[in-house]
């Protein structure tokens, strides 16, 4: 110790954390006046840093401070005894303005762009950025802040620039199983001479993103360099952001909503064109689930989403233009990685299919040929669904992506291990619960198990007798199976309904 209680010995602690984060002793805590979720900043012979603190009674002894990897790396220390001044450090001024939006007051674009800057940098501690979050949801962001905001996410990630375009792109907001319909959309754009750079999500609380789903057929992780070659070459791509970095920002903050389960309407907004715009795209296709068990429950807030989408996109200079579409109930009849990618592939090879699954694909994929100036955009679509274009296309897509271009609905396998939710009464089926559909996949496995999944054998409307069977349920081992039926039992999620509901008055036995 020198001049005062701050020269402490450095111990590497065998810890893995995104953020810088020092341990101290409590005593020595006490000293230096700093508590847990302080900063120190620890100064050393080449580096220097600034560090989260955590306190501890016995992992680290008086007189050291213990660093996860990343931080230690980072101090880049002359020898493993080298002492280092650590020292008070102040919290970084987006904490100031983290609490101003809490208080309900809106942000500059530059106080916006400290507070994104400081996510990326792990600058923030998780109660930090938790507090971001909640201000958000709680308050809202104007426009002016959703585009600050937007933009803020783009500058602080990486960017795609094509040599030539334009660039068009496709996205939907999610909240509705079984809606893989970028597996059709995608190529039957692109086999119409468009490009078509499609990033896509894993899931977070569904049965399977779009990036699990295509990677049953081809690799998602690409780079940067691989994403726009492939699209130059193919004109099409299908690949998870997540192998990126284009609006890191997003996937942070993505962290912390899905716990508290909120999903702010301008982080929302921002989050799916951050991620476009860093993507190059130009002219954009949003479609806008609407029913019970989505993120957009009725008409008014989904006229609410369109309208901020088309604005927003008016302010980055992107052209947007959006579907409002029915979600009350899965798209198609398979919900799960493997057979939703089995489902694709059949609708693409002219194979018998859903019509929700054609209509949807072949309606989004029109909006965009029309944004192009593609007369009877919707004839169009269809033409090259059913000619075998678009599944040419594919084929050209998966192998540009390293998988087998030759593969066939008939060779995408799901979980050998099944069982049959028949139906208890007759009638006819009023409701297909979605939440209860992706927690019964998700039970069985999804979207870690690529065959876990559920195959919907009635849709809305259908006519139903006792022991019909209302969906299978498929997993890779038994005791998921299992644990997916007891899910299935407890949710009961097809609602069966009689023409005549009930009685009035009662009839009592006497």
């Amino acid at each position: 110790m020198e001049n005062g209680f701050n020269r402490l010995k450095v111990k590497m602690l065998d810890i893995v954390s995104e953020r810088c984060v020092a341990i101290l002793n409590v005593k020595d805590a006490s000293e230096l006046g700093v508590r847990q979720q302080d900063r120190v900043r620890i100064m050393g012979k080449r580096g220097e840093i600034v560090a989260l603190v955590e306190t501890t009674s016995s992992l680290v002894p008086p007189g050291e401070v213990g660093l996860v990897q990343n931080a230690y790396e980072k101090m880049e220390l002359a020898d493993p005894e080298e002492e280092v001044v650590v020292v008070p450090a102040e919290k970084p001024t987006s904490v100031d303005y983290i609490k101003k939006k809490l208080d309900g007051q809106p942000l500059s674009s530059e106080e916006i762009f400290a507070i994104v800057n400081d996510i990326v940098k792990r600058n923030l501690s998780d109660i930090e950025l938790t507090a971001y979050v909640s201000g958000v949801y709680i308050n809202g962001m104007n426009m002016d802040e959703t585009v600050a905001l937007t933009r803020a996410m783009v500058e602080t990630g990486e960017t795609i620039s094509f040599d030539r375009g334009p660039i068009y792109d496709f996205h939907s907001i999610g909240g509705v199983p079984g809606n893989k319909i970028t597996l059709l959309v995608v190529p039957i754009v692109a086999a119409a001479g468009l490009m078509i750079p499609k990033t896509c999500s894993r899931a977070i609380s569904s049965a399977c993103g779009t990036a699990d789903i295509f990677e049953v057929l081809a690799p998602v992780s690409l780079t940067i360099h691989q994403i726009k070659q492939i699209t130059e070459t193919v004109g099409g791509v299908i690949a998870w952001g997540g192998a990126v970095n284009m609006a890191p920002a997003d996937d942070l903050i993505i962290r912390v909503e899905y716990p508290l389960g909120i999903d702010p309407h301008a982080q929302l907004l921002a989050s799916v064109m951050a991620k476009k715009k860093a993507v190059g795209s130009e002219r954009l296709a949003i479609d806008i689930p609407m029913g019970p068990g989505t993120k957009v429950p009725d008409y008014a807030t989904a006229r609410t989403f369109a309208r901020d989408f088309i604005t927003l996109g008016e302010h980055l200079g992107m052209k947007v233009e959006c579907a409002i579409t029915y979600g009350g109930q899965p798209v198609g009849r398979a919900i799960g990685p493997a057979a939703e990618a089995r489902e694709a592939l059949a609708a693409l090879e002219g194979k018998p299919s859903p019509n929700s699954l054609i209509e949807k694909a072949v309606g989004m994929a029109s909006i965009l040929l029309s944004m192009d100036g593609r007369s009877n955009s919707r004839g169009l679509a269809m033409e090259i669904l059913k000619s075998g274009k678009a599944l040419a296309k594919m084929k050209e897509i998966i192998e540009a992506q390293g998988g087998n271009p030759d593969v066939t609905s008939d060779d995408v396998p799901i979980g050998k291990y099944t069982y049959e939710y028949t139906a208890k009464r007759d009638g006819y089926v009023k409701g297909i619960s979605n939440r209860a559909m992706v927690k019964i996949t998700r039970a069985a496995g999804a979207p870690k198990d690529k065959g876990a999944a559920v195959i919907l054998r009635v849709k809305e409307g259908d006519a139903i007798d006792p022991g019909d069977v209302l969906f299978t349920i498929h997993a890779d081992n038994r005791k998921k199976l299992q644990d997916a039926v007891d899910i299935a039992r407890k949710t009961d999620p097809i609602k069966v309904e009689g023409m005549i509901i009930e009685k009035v008055p009662a009839i009592h036995e006497m």
